[in-house]
């Protein structure tokens, strides 16, 4: 469901929970001026639709010990079906890869992946990126300092 076709309290109900998934159905129905029945039904609505896909905790990475954020670009030696495939398949498995996207430009792929050290790192591209069949080129820039991170997406209310 596009976001563009929901009504303004749809709207406002997807914003609210963007930026406190836990409140209670009191709380967000007191937040989007509506009682609690009709807003109960509506975030049903919302997620039945899929525009509201799952709810989660977002945990501080320093805190579990993961200091080095890493932004790896990937060129396979060929980019027909296969290639693709294969490693699409194989960084799903890895942990450490955090997001993945298919890009467009001098590299096929970016990930952004997240380790505890630099060594950590070393052996996440020794063992497990490099030993996926058909990478021609993997180059990578590490984070020094976190600048901006949303996790809630624009709605405009």
């Amino acid at each position: 469901m596009p976001i563009e076709a929901l009504d303004r309290t749809d709207r406002r109900i997807l914003d609210a929970l963007q930026h406190d998934g836990r409140m209670t159905n009191q709380d967000l129905a007191d937040a989007v001026g509506l009682s609690p029945s009709p807003c109960l039904r509506r975030v049903r609505q919302l997620e039945a639709a899929g525009a509201i896909s799952g709810y989660v905790a977002l945990l501080d990475p320093a805190a579990a010990g993961l200091e080095v954020s890493a932004f790896v670009r990937v060129r396979l030696v060929q980019q027909d079906d296969r290639h693709l495939a294969v490693f699409e398949r194989s960084v799903r498995e890895f942990p450490e890869v955090m997001e993945c996207y298919l890009i467009a430009g001098e590299s096929d792929y970016q990930l952004r992946v997240l380790v505890r050290s630099l060594q950590a790192f070393e052996d996440f591209l020794r063992t497990k990126l490099t030993q996926i069949e058909g990478i021609a080129q993997v180059q990578t820039s590490f984070a020094l300092r976190r600048i901006v991170y949303r996790t809630a997406i624009p709605i405009d209310t």
